[in-house]
């Protein structure tokens, strides 16, 4: 018995950290142009609306990019301090390339657009070869995952 209680300790410490009930339900991929976040009210503000989305980009003032469309259930309450980090191999290079979003997440469910822009991206004919998207508390312990069916290598 001791040891069956040994075993399932173990398993649990080794089981990915996460807050309870926080997941991604859906990671879209795709590239955007400016041209599809403009709405008629920015025409009258001047100001971006965003529909409700949260949108984050790697340069601000840049809207062309590629964009992880993420769709995030949390039924607790707001994760402030969170980040998301998004891990990704593109066809340029095989080294990993690694960006940051810092974020408080609201309580419910939410749409983020976490876009890669100016620089950080090379064109509309781009796509990564793989990636992982990570959702980390702000003490860094992963609350949610998901990446592209290339991130992982198959099982033998």
């Amino acid at each position: 018995m001791r040891l069956l209680l040994a075993v399932l300790l173990f398993a649990t410490a080794l089981a990915p950290a996460r807050a309870a009930g926080v997941e991604f339900v859906r990671v879209w991929p795709a590239w955007r142009d400016t041209d599809s976040f403009r709405r008629i009210s920015e025409y009258f503000t001047g100001k971006e609306n965003t529909g409700g989305e949260i949108v984050l980009r790697t340069h601000p003032d840049s809207r062309d990019g590629f964009y992880f469309l993420a769709r995030l259930k949390n039924p607790d309450a707001a994760l402030a301090g969170a980040k998301f980090v998004l891990h990704l191999i593109t066809p340029e290079k095989p080294e990993t390339k690694l960006f940051t979003f810092p974020v408080t997440v609201p309580a419910g469910q939410t749409v983020f657009q976490l876009g890669l822009t100016g620089a950080d991206w090379a064109g509309p004919k781009v796509h990564p070869v793989a990636w992982q998207l990570e959702l980390q508390s702000a003490d860094g312990k992963v609350l949610a995952s998901h990446h592209s069916f290339l991130w992982e290598k198959p099982a033998k």
